[in-house]
């Protein structure tokens, strides 16, 4: 496959082209961020569980004839805090009652979808998304939650890494576990009401999952594991991105191939050197 090198920075002058650079390097580190914390507590189906479960939302929104944009975000919000109360007052695997409320919520999507004359077209963008598309408002409005989500886990880190690592302890030092688990949650529902946008439904796990994982596999100490889960987000995105422009591949599913190579290579560089990876045990409390 010949590379077409004047035509390649052509399209970077192009303003769409920018814009999606800047929206997946925000996605990216935002996704990477939050993933950090939500990945250790085995909370990674969450994000698609609530993904899956956002098509409801869209689905309402085509049926009011209201722009899905307007309703995807209210309703993942509160559909996100529902699932953190079912997860904390029903008695069932986390994981078997996430998959109960996303295909519930996936019938009722395809349910009411069956009623509406014409929506296959802005069904699919969802299902997929289109980065490419993404506006100026758009891009504030990520920049505004990146640097809200970046702050509140800066400001709550050290708790927050009591609360990933011992949540018994957590609780007995003072901690208010349910309120930081909230606000993560209620952060994860706008990332992923976003990231549907951007990326689509079928692949919004990834940006929350994979750079948490590699980072894993490369760091030993939980503020290096973080820091480095959120520069693997916001620089694969990038490095998918533009390898999408230079080759003409699709946006979203390149920026997951990175992430995924990426992964691959820091699995075989863990192994090699022999070391453990980063665990819920003993050599992340000298940090504390």
């Amino acid at each position: 496959m010949s590379i077409d090198w004047p035509n390649f920075w052509a399209l970077l002058q192009l303003p769409f082209m920018q814009r999606a650079i800047v929206g997946s390097l925000m996605l990216g580190i935002t996704g990477g961020l939050l993933g950090s914390l939500v990945v250790p507590r085995q909370l990674s189906f969450f994000g698609d569980a609530l993904g899956h479960s956002a098509l409801l939302g869209i689905s309402l929104g085509l049926l009011m004839g209201v722009s899905p944009y307007w309703t995807l975000l209210p309703f993942s919000l509160v559909l996100g805090l529902l699932i953190t109360a079912l997860l904390s007052r029903v008695k069932l695997w986390p994981d078997a009652l996430l998959n109960i409320v996303y295909s519930t919520s996936l019938s009722l999507a395809v349910i009411i979808l069956s009623f509406i004359d014409q929506y296959k077209g802005s069904f699919t963008h969802f299902l997929f998304g289109d980065i490419l598309a993404i506006q100026a408002s758009q891009l504030y409005v990520n920049g505004l939650l990146m640097v809200v989500c970046l702050g509140v886990v800066g400001f709550t880190l050290r708790r927050q890494m009591l609360l990933t690592l011992n949540r018994s302890f957590a609780i007995v030092q003072g901690v208010p576990a349910e309120r930081y688990q909230l606000t993560i949650v209620m952060l994860l529902s706008l990332v992923v009401a976003l990231a549907i946008q951007m990326i689509g439904v079928l692949l919004v796990s990834a940006f929350i999952v994979i750079p948490p994982c590699t980072a894993r596999l490369l760091s030993d100490r939980f503020h290096n594991y973080v820091l480095l889960s959120i520069g693997l987000g916001g620089v694969c995105a990038v490095v998918g991105m533009l390898t999408s422009a230079l080759f003409d591949l699709p946006s979203g599913p390149t920026i997951v191939l990175v992430q995924f190579v990426v992964f691959l290579g820091a699995s075989v560089w863990s192994q090699r050197r022999g070391g453990e990876p980063l665990s819920s045990g003993r050599r992340l409390w000298g940090l504390y």
